[in-house]
Order: C-alpha cells, then structure tokens, then sequence
C-alpha cells in the first residue's frame, strides 16, 4: 500500500519510522493509503534543511522570488482538477468544495506576487540636517506551518506563498487524516523552480511536532485547529522567543432580523451551517433569530431544505453533485452524534435528526446527516462548544441587543453575520460585535487574500492574522536605518540623547 512520505531538499523521503496511521477515504470508511509518523531526527533534518537554504533563499531578489511564485500559481490553475480529487478523497468534501478550497488558496498566492511592491519599506528624505531615515522589511528565517485536516489545501497557502516571498524558508506539518495534497503541493514547488530546502513537508505525531515550538532555528509558528491546543502552542513557541499566530476554535452566530429577506437567509444559513459537512471554522452553527415569528419561519422554511440535501460521496460518478460529504472520520462522526444526543438530553427541540444517516452503497462511510435543533440556549453544551458537524441549531431572541449581547458573551469570535434590510442595523452589528470577521447579509465572512483573516477572543492567540497586511507583517522584521553622509571630519563627540530637526 502507498505510504505518503515526507519532502526534504527538493524530494521526496521514504521515512525510516516504522509506524504508520492509516489514511482513510470517508466516504467509504476504506484505507486507500498510510501515512509515515517520522522519527525526531527527520524532523531536525527537515529543519536543517530550511536552515541551510534561508541564507540564498533570502538573498534572493524579491522579483525572483514572484517569479517563482507566478509559476506555481500557473502550475496550481494547470492541476486544479487532481488537487481538489485528492482532497475530496482524504477529506470528503464534495468536488466543487475542495476546487473552491484550491481557488482561495490560489488568491493568497496572487497576492504574494505582489511581494516587491508590499516589501517596498518606508523612506522619509532630510529628517535632520543632512539625514536621512529609512526602513527595510527583512525575512525573519525558518519558519513553520501547523495545519487542519478541514483545509488541507487552503490553509498552508494562507501561510506558505506570504512566508516564502517574504524570503523566509518553510517547514509544513500536514494533517495525518489528509495528507497527501501537502506532498503535491511542494512538488508543484520545485518545478515552479523554487530552490532545493526552501519548503519541506514533515509528517509526524504530536511529540515530534513539538520540536516546531522549542528549536532555536524556527523563529516563527502558524498554527490551525483546536483551542486548547492552539493556546499550548502560543505558549510554548512564545516561551521560546518566537512568533506565533495561533487560530482557535469557533461557535459563529447569525442573527436574522425581521426585516430580513427570509429565502435569502435560509439559503444563506443553508451553505454556511452544512457545507463541507459543517467542518469549518467559519461555519455557521448558530442562528439568533430575533423574535418567534422569525424563528418559526426559518424552523419552516429551513425543514424541507435540510430533509432534502443530497449527502454521499464527495465524487459522484454519475448524476449531479451530492450537497455534502461526509466527516472526517468514524471517531469524529461519534463525536457529533455525541453532541446531538446530549442536545436532545439538555432539552433543546430536536426538529430534523442525523442520526443513524446511511448512504447507499456507503454504509461504512462516515456520514451525518443534516441537523436542526430549535430552542437552543446558552447554557447548553451544544451552543457553548464547536461541534464541527452538520448541526444546526436556532436560539430565541427578543430583541437585537439581546441577541447582539449573546453572541458577545461567548468565549469564542472568530465570524458573525447578521441579515437585514436595515442599514442601521447592519452598522450598529458591523460597529459593536466582538468578532474578527463580519458579515451584512453574508453567512461565511471569509476575506479575500488582500485582506487579514482572523478572529478574536479564544479563536485566536497572538498579535497578528494571516494573509493580506498581517501576512506580510507577520512574516518580516523592520529594520530602520537613519543615514549621513558627511563631507569632512566629525566634530566633537555629542553625549546628549540626539534630537533631529
């Protein structure tokens, strides 16, 4: 059986490790390859690799290194179609999902083109008598990417095209469910022309990932997933001097106002709370809907819809698309069942049931299906914690302060949306609400590549978020130089804090 290996020095290796996970496709619960869980020392070796190349690679002219990077991207339009089947196999999500995957991770690659222009620094002439001050954005070394299984396409070029062009030289650990598309990816690399060492891939348990955090030559860490471990994260590798952007958990909310466009709402509320089998962390699980007329149109109207979804395989040989996949996993998939006994057991009004969902053909799948909780409230479990499933479920408002103080008071904040048709409202929401991303009438607030993504609250830990300004901040260290130029001699030395102007 193929065993997916790591990428060092511009190839790939065949770990020494014996120990192995097995790569599930979820769709049929079938193993369809293995995964390598290296050893320390091929983690140090993927590090050295980085730290032997950073002194070229950095060197290099950024024009260059856009170069390099306009091919890759010409090489990820050219291999679209293999990239997203690859994912939508490992990971499950339907075909045009997984390409939608590739085309965000694409624009974060647009953008750091633009590197010679973004890297440009700041330069202020005659700041004193015959001085001159200036600044220069310089790459910070190593540095490494810790991604999710959700994204495993998207979320390492939220990371890796920025860093690179920025001139640092990268280690990426992959998800072991979804590993494969990482080893493509470094592949598509190298022939875009980027130098042997500057990326490499390294699969390994949690043990061997901690060296990521704690190795002197790594100055700085990307992380995506849980909380509680994203949290560990940020305190260990900050523990150890280094940077470190650290993205959380999420329990995104919508309110829905009752002005609101309803069809508009309930198809929004539709993709945003079942796409991609709810494994997002911008899904939207929650909705506040202000009112019980509100709330019981959308109880309505969302029924039919969400009895309707078509759910199998993420590749359907023949007929039309499926709405949603599978989860990720037979653990995870009892996992989310978990959550939605202990919602019928806290009392909330279990309106459309998942559970026991079997796909024809696909019985050993790990399939959920879509889920519809009414009378949800705060104090429940299924409201306070990220389920990371097709579970849906509505809370009661009164009013709009009450429902906009709901969503400020949960300990996460990542995304929040709100439908209506009032421009007060829309900027009250957009003004007041303690999340990193808003949407007005948008259910999935993902901002585009030129933008920063990221949270607030537990969703996040550190300073900076990914991609657009953040990226390139995040990826450099300012350096300012203050200059002149005399024609002759100094004169006498100067004790006094020195003052320009």
């Amino acid at each position: 059986m193929e065993i997916v290996q790591n990428y060092i020095q511009g190839q790939c290796h065949q770990s020494q490790s014996q120990e192995t996970l097995p790569v599930f496709n979820p769709a049929t619960g079938s193993v369809v390859r293995k995964v390598t869980q290296s050893s320390q020392d091929e983690m140090l070796a993927a590090i050295e690799s980085a730290h032997r190349a950073f002194p070229s690679w950095s060197t290099t002219a950024p024009l260059r290194r856009a170069r390099i990077l306009f091919n890759f991207k010409q090489l990820l339009e050219e291999n679209r179609d293999g990239l997203a089947a690859l994912i939508s196999e490992e990971h499950g999500k339907v075909l045009s999902d997984a390409q939608g995957e590739i085309t965000r991770g694409l624009e974060v690659v647009e953008f750091a083109c633009g590197i010679p222009h973004l890297l440009k620094g700041e330069h202020s002439a005659t700041v004193g008598s015959g001085v001159d001050s200036y600044s220069l954005m310089q790459p910070l070394g190593v540095v490494a990417g810790i991604t999710p299984f959700n994204f495993p396409a998207m979320v390492p070029m939220w990371m890796f095209p920025v860093a690179l062009a920025c001139g640092n030289t990268f280690v990426l650990k992959p998800p072991a469910p979804a590993p494969s598309v990482a080893i493509r990816l470094a592949e598509l690399l190298t022939q875009a022309g980027l130098p042997d060492g500057v990326f490499n891939v390294i699969h390994c348990g949690n043990d061997v990932t901690q060296l990521l955090t704690t190795d002197p030559r790594i100055k700085a860490v990307s992380f995506v997933g849980s909380s509680a471990v994203a949290q560990h994260v940020y305190s260990t590798a900050s523990a150890h001097g280094k940077r470190v952007q650290a993205f959380g958990a999420a329990k995104n909310h919508a309110i829905v106002m009752p002005d609101a466009d309803l069809d508009t709402a309930v198809s929004a509320i539709m993709g945003g709370a079942f796409g991609s089998a709810g494994e997002r962390c911008m899904a939207l699980p929650i909705v506040v809907a202000v009112g019980d007329q509100v709330a019981d149109a959308l109880v309505e109207a969302l029924v039919p819809q969400i009895q309707a979804l078509r759910i199998g395989p993420g590749v359907c040989s023949t007929g039309k698309e499926n709405d949603m996949g599978p989860v990720i996993s037979k653990q995870h998939q009892q996992k989310v069942l978990g959550y939605i006994d202990t919602g019928v057991a806290e009392g909330a009004k279990l309106v459309v049931d998942g559970r026991n969902y079997s796909v024809a053909g696909h019985t050993h799948g790990f399939y959920v299906g879509g889920t519809l909780f009414d009378h949800v409230s705060a104090e429940m479990t299924i409201y306070k914690e990220e389920i990371f499933g097709p579970v849906l479920g509505i809370v009661r408002a009164p009013d709009f302060e009450t429902a906009l103080r709901l969503i400020n008071e949960h300990e996460f904040g990542n995304g929040s949306a709100i439908f209506t048709r009032s421009g007060y409202y829309g900027r009250e929401f957009s003004q007041r609400v303690e999340a990193g991303m808003v949407g007005v009438n948008i259910p999935v607030p993902v901002p585009v590549a030129f933008h920063s993504f990221g949270g607030w609250k537990r969703s996040v830990f550190g300073a900076l978020n990914v991609h657009g300004p953040d990226g390139v901040r995040f990826y450099t260290r300012m350096k300012t130089v203050t200059t002149r130029w005399p024609e002759g001699q100094q004169g006498a030395a100067e004790f006094s804090m020195p003052t320009l102007g």
